[in-house]
């Protein structure tokens, strides 16, 4: 058995569409090894959920705690406010035909040809019996006496108040009555199941990542271990032990009786005459106590032992995690990874971890399974669930397991969570090449693009010089400057391949590209400008995909599609240019900082392009001419430009017509909650 899927309705910020968190299949530990492979691959199976902050991650770590650990441990601060505002103000028309509840579907999944025990799961159980492959639990946190809620949310409603709020006023009958409410279980087909509960079929176990406070957290961690391997594996050696420290005890006892108990005795009699006052002082070496500080925990680099206290925080919290990971094994009964499904979930292990440690972090916890599992020789079949704001880890996941399977996306659609769910399906590219082009995004992905899944919006740039020049304009922009904008450089012939996984996202995305007009060898040799589309095309596969054929003579700016739109030069001072530098060149004419830098590092060009006297009206009919001329220096170009924006605070270059346009469509696209 396994966990195959969680639905919310109305459980904080969750609604009723985009509510379901779909889990990884948890067979591959066994499956793995009985195919021989060396070692098993989490990342394969790992469940991700991620997403920026606030929009919902840990609430689903919290669902599960509250729905397996925690059974009934629901407040009036669980239900979705937008939907109790919604029934508030049904009351208020004496409409109660609704009542406020919290609903769960849980999906479990069942393997064939597994030695699973289905005990649990029968009373779900419905046509098909035992050869379904998969079981629906509904749960519903719900009323049971529904007349005594309708009658005291009336006379709440009827009180005479200056300033009447019905949502408060629900939501303060729902608390006093939250001793009404209950965990019910039903089956598929709306029956309620009796004398059930979660904790029965699922065993889940949160791993916390907590702050390292004590100087000592690690020797205590793993002395917890130590411990419970002596009580339940070595218990004849503990034994053994206690018989020792018996011992040890009887001899300590005698040698303090006779060297300083008659002395301290004798002392008490003369200070408190009169009274029969004695002190009798003895050994007290308990196993316990051995075991508590028995681990000196120590870090080894060479030839030098670093006390634990000494350690970073990061590799604390890695070893942390571990730790709970050896635990959890260690004390897990063999009979239950059959009887029960098995869920470990780790929230945000990057705290204090650097990007490299992060980038690893999935294999880190391979490598401490495999060695667990090869040391216990036990058969665990547990899902790992990972929630993270680490575009490090989900570089890990993709890159070590080679999938994007099983990545659970959590965003905000106007104040309400949405899930969205990445995998190979979702992502993989349409059109010709979509295998190439599929290789090519799980490896080009840990190139920034990552960073999408945490961002407000994402722009993919052409070349260097936007990619290093663009991000200074956003800072200066009051309304892009507090937003977490993601840039990306990739080149034309490539940007459209993320459309698929763009689109899933559902976040603003501007393709910045270049127009790309298909020369004859003798434009290009002559610096021909252009100042017509008729009978052209572009070479730009971006342009291409998007606008649907290769021919750009009637060519609309910016082309789009649902939530991405692109973006490319016009028309201006009567030519159509073709890159950015051609367009920022030309814009820029008379700028001094352009000029200054176009000097700087072409001043033979710079002079014989602009001619005696200086005619600045030559950069623009002649900027095609510059593009070429700064093919190979580029990057300095872009460099040399930041540089002298940085610091110099007057005659700022304009951003030409279509990257202004860009900007102005992510800023709207954000604020309009797209």
């Amino acid at each position: 058995m396994y966990f195959k899927s969680l639905k919310m309705v109305n459980f904080r910020k969750f609604r009723t569409t985009e509510n379901i968190i779909e889990f990884a299949d948890a067979e591959s530990y066994e499956k793995q090894k009985c195919d021989n492979q060396v070692d098993v691959n989490v990342a394969s199976t790992v469940t991700l959920v991620v997403g920026k902050n606030n929009a919902g991650k840990t609430t689903i770590i919290q669902a599960l705690d509250k729905l397996v650990n925690h059974n009934d441990k629901f407040g009036v601060k669980d239900f979705n406010m937008d939907y109790l505002k919604e029934m508030a103000m049904k009351y208020q028309e004496d409409n109660f035909e609704e009542i406020p509840s919290i609903d769960f579907e849980i999906t479990i999944g069942l393997d064939k040809g597994k030695d699973d025990y289905v005990t649990n799961i029968v009373p779900f159980l419905t046509i098909g019996g035992v050869t379904a492959t998969e079981v629906t639990i509904s749960v519903k946190f719900e009323l049971t006496e529904k007349e005594t809620f309708i009658n005291a949310v009336k006379a709440a409603f009827s009180k005479e108040k200056k300033k009447f709020n019905a949502l408060y006023e629900l939501s303060n009958v729902i608390e006093d009555k939250i001793s009404l409410f209950k965990i019910n279980y039903y089956n598929a087909k709306g029956k309620m199941v009796e004398r059930f509960r979660l904790n029965q079929l699922i065993e889940f176990v949160p791993i916390l990542v907590t702050n390292i406070e004590s100087g000592n957290a690690l020797s205590q961690a793993f002395n917890r271990i130590v411990k419970y391997r002596y009580e339940n594996t070595f218990s004849s050696d503990k034994q053994q032990i206690e018989n020792e420290l018996d011992t040890i005890n009887d001899k300590l006892t005698q040698n303090i009786d006779a060297s300083h108990t008659k002395d301290i005795n004798t002392s008490l009699d003369k200070i408190i005459s009169g009274n029969s006052i004695q002190v009798n002082l003895c050994a007290d070496i308990t196993f316990k106590k051995l075991m508590e500080n028995l681990i000196r925990y120590e870090y080894v680099e060479g030839d030098k032992y670093i006390p634990e206290n000494q350690f970073g925080l990061g590799y604390s919290n890695l070893m942390m995690i571990i730790a709970q990971l050896i635990d959890y094994i260690e004390k897990y009964p063999e009979s239950s990874f059959n009887s029960k499904v098995n869920l470990i979930s780790i929230e945000e292990p990057e705290t204090h971890m650097h990007p490299q440690m992060q980038e690893l972090f999935i294999q880190y916890i391979n490598d401490a399974i495999n060695i667990l599992l090869e040391a216990k020789d036990k058969h665990v079949n547990s899902q790992l669930v990972i929630t993270t704001h680490s575009s490090h880890i989900v570089n890990s996941k993709i890159q070590t397991g080679g999938t994007f399977n099983n990545i659970n996306y959590i965003t905000e659609r106007n104040g309400i969570s949405a899930a969205v769910l990445l995998n190979d399906n979702v992502v993989s590219p349409n059109g010709d090449n979509a295998e190439e082009n599929f290789k090519f995004i799980k490896k080009h992905i840990k190139f920034g693009v990552s960073d999408a899944l945490f961002s407000d919006a994402v722009i993919f740039v052409e070349g260097i010089t936007e990619n290093t020049i663009l991000p200074y304009y956003i800072a200066e922009d009051l309304d892009l400057k507090h937003r977490y904008i993601t840039i990306v450089k990739i080149d034309g012939a490539h940007a459209f391949v993320y459309e698929n996984m763009l689109k899933a996202l559902g976040i603003p995305v501007a393709i910045i590209t270049d127009l790309d007009i298909k020369r004859s060898d003798a434009e290009k040799n002559g610096f021909t400008p252009v100042n017509s589309l008729v009978g052209r095309e572009t070479t730009n596969k971006t342009i291409e995909y998007f606008w649907g054929t290769k021919n750009i003579e009637n060519i609309t700016w910016p082309i789009s599609s649902g939530n991405i739109s692109i973006f490319f030069q016009d028309f201006y001072d009567s030519l159509y240019r073709t890159s950015f530098e051609e367009a920022f060149i030309a814009k820029n004419k008379e700028n001094n900082i352009v000029n200054d830098v176009l000097k700087e590092l072409k001043p033979r060009i710079y002079n014989q392009i602009l001619g005696t006297p200086l005619d600045y009206n030559n950069n623009s009919s002649k900027a095609y001419e510059w593009q070429r001329k700064l093919s190979d220096t580029k990057s300095e170009f872009a460099n040399l430009i930041l540089y002298k924006l940085l610091v110099e605070d007057k005659d700022i270059p304009v951003l030409p017509q279509y990257l202004r346009d860009a900007l102005e469509y992510i800023k709207n696209a954000i604020k309009g909650g797209r």
